[in-house]
């Protein structure tokens, strides 16, 4: 085993963001505060000062996470007509990042074999990777919508894989896996026993499907396969990233119980107040507003994210996302796909507009592409848009071609 590589993606984002006038790279919802968390909520008599109990001693709390909150997430993924998900089958952690860390942690070893869906989030192959685990990576394809070939995964399948590893919205391309794939996917794993792990961290951020597509992805937990693990948290869809509130939930008690070994080495509890405040999110009289704010933002946002793309279709080509906040654009020029990198730093020196290079935080294979976070509040993405255009005009023609 050996030290994790550097956490590109979050080097780039710590290194830009605080000093960014508009980041539409960010790929949260656009965060919101407990004062207008209260705002959205279907009970008007509630305030501010009511989600947090003052007088409650601060002890570590339950164990595995609070029982309201795990009531709720248990509500989530509870279907009208598939078996409940049980609140014991559900660990409060810090954040999806320490769930996802758990699940590796907890169920790999030197030598075993982890198939990554791919590109995205860094963690979840390098991670492995640290762990001694033999990483294969399992390509999108941008010429197909994103989406990966399910025969080049079954001629992945080694006696020792141990784990598949799906990301589901996907990051950075904002795309699904379909539900027809899925099943696919279920069917093989379960033909092998092979666990799956889907992060699901952007759902139930969809846009631009409905539930009543037949290619409408499921959490991976109402597929019928019992080796399932579902990591998520209110960073992303929900706005709520400051409360540090994730969650790992499976149908499959011992998953849960080694899970939960190996999270009493890193966590003993999340802390009380966040899970408070975390729980009136999750709660009936609060999420659907708080879900269908950010739906319609991503929607509007999208809007203007689109007519860019459209407007400068000599340079820029995309496949237009379907959920998540984060859209995958390739820039070109003569053919060519720019320097990323150095369109990005050049970009934000002059404009003040961040956006991530896709060869630095996914990837160097993913020459000319930037990652947008297109569901930051709508004046921040309208106004940064409005920049980019003009480097577009004045400056673009000095970023240089990769070789």
């Amino acid at each position: 085993m050996a030290p994790p590589p550097p956490f590109t993606v979050e080097q780039w984002m710590d290194k830009y963001e605080t000093t960014a006038k508009y980041n539409v790279a960010e790929t949260c919802c656009a965060s919101i505060s407990v004062d207008e968390l209260v705002s959205l909520s279907e009970n008007k008599d509630v305030k501010a000062s009511d989600l947090i109990d003052l007088s409650a001693i601060q002890h570590y709390g339950e164990i595995r996470g609070s029982i309201p909150l795990r009531n709720n997430l248990s509500r989530l993924y509870s279907s009208k007509v598939g078996t409940p998900l049980l609140p014991d089958n559900i660990l409060i952690t810090p954040g999806a990042i320490a769930a996802n860390f758990l699940v590796f942690y907890a169920l790999l070893k030197p030598g075993d074999h982890v198939i990554c869906h791919y590109p995205t989030y860094q963690q979840l192959y390098s991670v492995p990777a640290s762990l001694g685990a033999e990483v294969d990576l399992w390509k999108s394809k941008p010429e197909n919508k994103w989406l990966p070939d399910f025969e080049e995964l079954e001629a992945m399948i080694k006696d020792n894989t141990k784990l598949i590893v799906l990301n589901n919205p996907q990051n950075p391309t904002g795309q699904i896996l379909p539900k027809p794939l899925l099943q696919k996917i279920i069917d093989l794993a379960s033909s092998k026993n092979i666990p799956i792990l889907s992060d699901e961290v952007y759902r139930p951020l969809f846009h631009n499907i409905t539930p009543m597509d037949p290619s409408f992805p499921p959490s991976i937990l109402s597929m019928g396969y019992k080796n399932t693990i579902a990591t998520g948290s209110l960073s992303k869809a929900y706005s709520l990233a400051g409360l540090r509130v994730g969650w790992l939930a499976s149908r499959n008690p011992d998953l849960i119980e080694r899970c939960a070994n190996a999270r009493d080495y890193t966590t003993i509890s999340v802390s009380q107040i966040d899970q408070q405040i975390a729980a009136f999110a999750l709660s009936p009289e609060t999420l659907h507003s708080l879900l269908g704010r950010n739906i319609q933002l991503a929607k509007a946002n999208l809007e203007l994210l689109e007519r860019f793309v459209v407007k400068h279709d000599e340079y820029c080509s995309w496949t237009r996302p379907v959920a998540g906040t984060t859209a995958f654009v390739k820039f070109e020029r003569e053919g060519r796909a720019v320097d990323a990198k150095a369109f990005c730093e050049a970009l934000q020196g002059k404009t003040g507009v961040m956006f991530l290079p896709g060869d630095v935080g996914f990837g160097a294979e993913w020459k000319g592409y930037v990652r947008i976070g297109f569901v930051n509040r709508t004046d921040v993405v309208r106004e940064g848009l409005e920049e980019v255009r003009k480097f577009m005009r004045r400056e673009f023609d000095e970023v240089p071609l990769c070789e």
